[in-house]
């Protein structure tokens, strides 16, 4: 399977996960709100996913998925048996681990909490409480999303990105579920009710990706742990590996923490409104990349094909830009009314969508960076090392700290996306630069072309867009088929745009995209 097709299967499974999660989202905001009960259940949401991101799709991705593709080797299938029996080894380090970690936080979860929100701004005892009782609620999941990212990460090397793609799919499905069928009398009792729900959406999703593998005969065994070189190759990078990728998901940490701390009540629920709709685009375009594209150089470079592997990485960036840039101008530009049209009903208010849209436009003006990072950090663990990608990491989780501290103050919630959105950048630079420096990347001919010439096409949108939010508003308040007809004429209107003007100007070629789908 091609790169682009690959990403392009992930981003599209990618996609239609995230605009069910989208309905997750707007049935949150009618019946949570952005009052107590929000608060308290995104704190919930927010820890087990930061571990989920730390160990599962950070650390067994970026330390584990590449030394299966070495010994799958260039054509995929040279040692499936090797690769099933390292899986095994990891599995059966992974488990215990997590077993005797998820025990210890269930234990000490009360402080853990305070910890995370210093018992909130208002200090309320009774939020603090609730949002103890839904994170242990919801800790299971760690647990169970972690095995099967592992199960997910063997798929990937294996080319069937679609069954892992497709796992979060569940987790929404689960979360409508108990919004339909089993939400409460009032705000609390819902959030409590979803709490259960993220908990069976990780039971869901593991037994998604273990039928799938035992389908096709890759179900690894559990076995008793054994420390072989390669298990100790995998603990060494792990460490690295998870704070390395998962530098966002610290970052949204600790804006919560900030958020949750500092400022008034609601404002953990905006920043989560607005970081949802920023992570619709990124795991469309930018996490379908680069789950694609870490198995693709991880097989080059252990086949010796290093240049294959630069050319694959400069196509990943041509193509997270492609897309990213168009997403990231109509975000920032037509913030008000998407907010509008998706959140303002029921208990979200025309003071919370304005609060959610300022954060917005903040968050959305790091999400090309966002998505870069993805593309530039298989670089690094393609080739072994997780190290460097977490010290850019930590250097960049430290300039975010002190951002939030010093524009929470300024600017309330959206000091603390600007923060967050300046670091990522940061991150990019500092990544870019170093694998420039080594001589295992730089931007080729192609890329130097078109780059420009999609961000003025972008810019172009942005005109458009700004006419229309004048006319689109009154529509996105209005009925669901007027909300409905107000976002498909803005966004049809600015993808025409962007598409006409790219195509004269020479942003992209159909001819090339078409072929791009069917290299092997």
């Amino acid at each position: 399977m091609s790169l682009i097709r690959a990403a392009t299967t992930v981003g599209g499974l990618t996609l239609l996960s995230r605009m069910v999660g989208l309905v997750r989202e707007v049935l949150m905001a009618r019946y949570l709100g952005a009052g107590f009960a929000a608060d308290a259940f995104l704190v919930a949401f927010r820890l087990p996913n930061l571990f989920r991101s730390l160990f599962a799709e950070g650390a067994f991705s970026a330390a584990f998925v590449p030394i299966v593709s070495a010994k799958m080797g260039a054509q995929g299938d040279r040692n499936l048996a090797a690769a099933v029996r390292f899986t095994e080894q990891a599995l059966a380090i992974l488990f215990p681990v997590l077993l005797i970690f998820s025990i210890v936080m269930l234990i000490l979860m009360e402080p853990v909490v305070w910890l995370m929100t210093g018992g909130f701004a208002d200090r309320s005892p009774e939020k603090l409480a609730l949002a103890t009782l839904l994170t242990r609620l919801a800790f299971p999941y760690l647990m169970l999303i972690s095995i099967a990212s592992l199960l997910g990460g063997l798929l990937n090397a294996l080319g069937r990105f679609w069954v892992y793609a497709a796992a979060p799919i569940l987790l929404n499905l689960v979360f409508i579920g108990g919004f339909t069928l089993f939400r409460g009398d009032n705000p609390v009792e819902t959030a409590t009710t979803q709490a259960v729900a993220i908990a069976v959406a990780g039971i869901a999703q593991f037994l998604w990706l273990a039928w799938d593998c035992r389908r096709i005969g890759v179900l690894p065994r559990l076995t008793l742990p054994r420390m072989t070189p390669e298990v100790r190759t995998l603990l060494r990078r792990i460490g690295p590996a998870a704070i390395g990728a998962g530098a966002t998901q610290i970052n949204l940490l600790v804006s919560t923490m900030i958020a949750a701390r500092n400022l008034p009540e609601g404002s953990v629920a905006f920043l989560y409104y607005a970081d949802r709709l920023n992570q619709l685009a990124l795991g469309m375009i930018g996490v379908g990349m680069g789950i694609a594209l870490l198995p693709t150089m991880g097989r080059l470079i252990g086949a010796g094909q290093a240049d294959a592997a630069m050319h694959q990485q400069n196509r990943g960036i041509e193509f997270v830009l492609l897309f990213g840039l168009p997403a990231s101008v109509a975000l920032i530009m037509s913030a008000d009314p998407i907010v509008a049209a998706l959140f303002q009903h029921g208990a979200f208010d025309t003071a919370a969508r304005l609060a959610s849209a300022e954060a917005l436009r903040a968050f959305s003006t790091g999400l090309a960076a966002y998505m870069l990072v993805k593309v530039l950090t298989p670089g690094f663990h393609a080739r072994g090392d997780t190290r460097t990608p977490m010290n850019i990491a930590l250097l960049a989780i430290g300039v975010n700290l002190v951002g939030n501290l010093i524009l929470s103050r300024m600017f309330a919630h959206v000091g603390i996306a600007i923060a967050t959105s300046v670091s990522a950048w940061l991150n990019v630079a500092v990544l870019g630069l170093v694998l420039m420096r080594r001589g295992h990347w730089h931007a080729d001919a192609g890329l130097r072309r078109t780059a420009p010439r999609m961000l003025a096409a972008a810019l172009l949108m942005a005109v458009v867009l700004a006419v229309l939010n004048p006319l689109i508003l009154p529509m996105a308040q209005g009925s669901l088929m007027q909300r409905a007809l107000g976002m498909l004429l803005l966004v049809g209107a600015g993808g025409l745009v962007y598409a006409g003007v790219g195509l004269v100007i020479g942003a992209y070629s159909p001819r090339q995209l078409v072929q791009s789908f069917r290299k092997g």
